[in-house]
C-alpha cells in the first residue's frame, strides 16, 4: 500500500494512456492511431518543458531550441548516407560518411540536446522573471537564424527527408511514460522542493541557503533533455526535419497546453494536452468539412487559432491555475497521511500529500 500511495499520481496518469493507445490499437483506423502518437509526442514535449516552468515558475519560450537540435542531430546519423554528401557536405567525415543505429543516434542526440540546455542555462539562469522568458526566446530565435542559413549543415529552410520511421504509437508511449517519471522523480525530490520554494519566495528561499541560480540550471537542463527526446521522436514520426516545425506555432501550442492545463502541476500537464489535442483534432476535421443531412459544411480556414485563443482567455480569466488548479491525482487515504514531510526531506523526497501551504 505504502509503495502504491507512492506511485499513484503516476500510475492515475500512465494508465488511462496505456488503454487509449491499446484501444486505438484494437478498434481505431490507422488515422486515429497516427493522431494519438502525434497528442503522445506533444505530452513529451509538455512534460519536458513543466519540469522547468511548472517548478520554477519562469515560463520559457526556447525549449524548442533544443528539441531542433536533438532533431537535427539524429537526422544527421540516420538519414540516407547516399544523400548527405550531396545535401549536407558540410558535416564532418564521421557524420556525412556513415549512418549509425537508431538507438545509439537517439541517445546521443538527446544527450546533445541537454549538454546545449547546460550550457545555454549557465547565462539564461542568471536571470530571473521576464527577463529569463524574454532570454530563452532570444535563443529560439538565434538557432532559427543560425540553422535556416547554415545550408551546408542543415539544408537551411530546406526539409531533410529520409529518415527512418519508428516512431510507433507503443514506442512513443514508453518515451511519455519514462517522461512522466522523470518529472514525477524530480518534484518529489529534494531538488523539486528546493526550486518550488525559489517559485513562492526567492529572497526567502536564498535566506534557507538554497541556490536560486543551481536548482533552476538542474531543471533547466533536465527539461532540455526530455524536450530533445520529444524531438527525436517527432523527428522519426514524421520521416523528416525542418526548421520551421520548432518554431514559434509549436512553441506556443505547447505552453497554450500547459496553461490549459495548469502548469503548476503534472497532472495539469497531461490534462492540457489531451484536452488541446482533442480540440485540435476535432476542429480540424471540421475544417475539412462535414456533412449534416444532404449539407456539407466546413469551418473557415483559421477557426483552430481563434477558438484556442478563446479557450487560453477563458482559463486565464475565470481559472489562472488551469483545469486541474495546480493538483495532482493523490492517493486519499485519511488515515495514511502521518507521513512527515521533513522526514521526507531529508530522505530525498516530499510527501505530495500535504497541501504546499503546510510544507512550507
Amino acid at each position: 500500500m505504502r509503495y502504491l500511495r507512492f506511485w499513484f499520481p503516476v500510475l492515475a496518469l500512465t494508465v488511462p494512456l496505456l488503454l487509449l493507445v491499446f484501444l486505438s490499437g484494437q478498434l481505431a483506423s490507422a488515422s486515429v492511431q497516427r493522431l494519438v502518437t502525434e497528442a503522445l509526442i506533444r505530452l513529451v514535449f509538455a512534460v519536458g518543458l513543466y519540469i522547468f516552468v511548472g517548478n520554477s515558475g519562469v515560463v520559457s519560450f526556447g525549449h524548442m531550441a533544443f528539441a531542433a537540435i536533438a532533431a537535427y542531430a539524429t537526422a544527421w546519423q540516420t538519414c540516407c548516407q547516399m544523400l548527405k554528401p550531396i545535401t549536407m557536405s558540410g558535416l564532418p567525415a564521421f557524420l556525412r560518411d556513415n549512418t549509425y543505429p537508431l538507438l545509439p543516434a537517439a541517445i546521443t542526440s538527446v544527450a546533445l540536446a541537454g549538454l546545449i540546455a547546460f550550457l545555454s542555462g549557465l547565462i539564461l539562469m542568471r536571470l530571473s522573471g521576464l527577463g529569463a522568458s524574454i532570454s530563452s526566446l532570444a535563443l529560439l530565435f538565434i538557432l532559427n537564424v543560425v540553422y535556416s542559413n547554415w545550408e551546408s549543415v542543415t539544408m537551411g529552410t530546406s526539409t531533410i527527408v529520409g529518415l527512418p520511421i519508428y516512431a510507433t504509437p507503443w514506442i512513443v508511449l514508453g518515451c511519455a511514460i519514462a517522461a512522466i517519471i522523470v518529472a514525477y522523480l524530480f518534484q518529489i525530490s529534494r531538488w523539486g522542493l528546493a526550486l518550488r520554494a525559489t517559485r513562492e519566495d526567492e529572497v526567502a528561499a536564498a535566506a534557507c541557503g538554497i541556490s536560486l541560480y543551481w536548482s533552476r540550471l538542474f531543471a533547466f537542463t533536465i527539461s532540455g533533455l526530455v524536450a530533445g527526446l520529444g524531438g527525436v521522436l517527432l523527428a522519426h514520426f514524421m520521416g523528416t526535419v525542418s526548421i520551421t516545425s520548432f518554431y514559434l506555432s509549436l512553441t506556443f501550442l505547447i505552453v497554450a497546453m500547459l496553461v490549459v492545463g495548469g502548469m503548476r502541476s503534472l497532472a495539469g500537464a497531461v490534462v492540457g494536452v489531451a484536452v488541446i489535442s482533442l480540440v485540435i483534432d476535432l476542429l480540424r476535421a471540421a475544417e475539412a468539412g462535414f456533412s449534416v443531412g444532404s449539407l456539407e459544411l466546413s469551418l473557415p480556414a483559421g477557426t483552430q487559432e481563434l477558438i484556442l485563443a478563446a479557450i487560453m482567455l477563458l482559463i486565464l480569466i475565470f481559472r489562472k491555475d488551469g483545469i486541474m488548479g495546480g493538483r495532482e491525482l493523490q492517493w486519499r487515504a485519511r488515515r495514511e497521511q502521518s507521513v512527515c514531510p521533513a522526514e521526507g526531506a531529508r530522505n530525498g523526497f516530499v510527501s505530495l500529500d500535504e497541501p504546499a501551504a503546510k510544507r512550507s
